[in-house]
């Protein structure tokens, strides 16, 4: 009995284990995966139109409700100034003079995306659904 085990023992194994293998796979997908996520930058891209296209641009269409925002965030929603907080208010008066029309967002290229989004929320809060980005 002891001789049958002694040659089983010295005999040559033939098959590869994968499990180290597949162990080492794994662990590179999830490295892979969490620099992906740091690599890619959130939210969109969009580059806006400089504030002196966007002048000429927000001339053309007088049906559209044209917001205007300059770099230091400044807005201008027709004729009415506003800011990041009375945004909503001026929305509301736009929409009760001309109506339910197309929102033409004009942006400067360095406009904080905050004031943006602020935009866009005021443009849903007046009941606006068709919002687009003017750009040069």
């Amino acid at each position: 009995m002891g001789l049958l085990s002694a040659q089983q023992d010295a005999e040559v194994m033939a098959e590869i284990n994968i499990t180290p293998f597949t162990d080492v796979l794994l662990v590179l997908l999830i490295i892979f995966m969490i620099l992906a996520s740091l690599v890619a930058p959130p939210g969109f891209e969009k580059e806006l139109a400089k504030s002196s296209n966007a002048q000429n641009q927000n001339q053309q269409n007088n049906k559209d409700i044209n917001v205007l925002v300059n770099d230091k965030g400044q807005i201008m929603v027709d004729t009415i100034h506003a800011d990041s907080k009375s945004i909503y208010y001026a929305m509301h008066l736009i929409v009760q003079k001309k109506g339910l029309h197309h929102v033409a967002i004009t942006g400067d290229a360095k406009a904080p995306y905050g004031v943006i989004i602020r935009i866009l929320d005021a443009a849903k809060e007046a009941g606006l659904k068709d919002v687009g980005f003017v750009s040069s």
